[in-house]
């Protein structure tokens, strides 16, 4: 059976794939060349990734909340309380603790924004 441009046959592809599996989960380079490896990191480079987001962190996470915030809401769910915001977020796999803090909030609340919701969240707005 003709597959195309493959020039391998089915039973060889199989072959060389259990014959590179253990190299490739060794977790050591693949390269022959040592300069086609990655850097690793220097000590005074920025952080690229900073982790989950936890709210409840004062001034110093209201950025982070009010972005991973706004990443996942849009204007059109506000104004609204925590219960149907906590839905909107479990509904587009926001991080546990932000969702587990809005879900913390009092019930009467209601946020007609972003940035009041970031501010309640981090704990530096007045719906605290």
């Amino acid at each position: 059976m003709q597959r195309g441009s493959d020039r391998l046959s089915v039973h060889r592809d199989d072959e060389m794939k259990h014959e590179l599996q253990g190299l490739l989960r060794s977790g050591h380079p693949t390269r022959t060349e040592e300069w086609h490896d990655p850097e690793p990191s220097a000590d005074d480079d920025p952080q690229v990734a900073g982790g989950p987001v936890a709210p409840g962190a004062g001034m110093a996470a209201l950025p982070a909340v009010r972005q991973e915030l706004a990443r996942v809401l849009s204007r059109g769910q506000f104004p609204a309380g925590p219960r149907e915001l906590a839905g909107a977020l479990r509904r587009a796999y926001a991080p546990d603790a932000l969702v587990e803090s809005l879900e913390r909030q009092p019930r009467s609340a209601r946020y007609a924004t972003v940035q009041e919701l970031a501010e309640a969240l981090s704990g530096t707005g007045r719906h605290r």
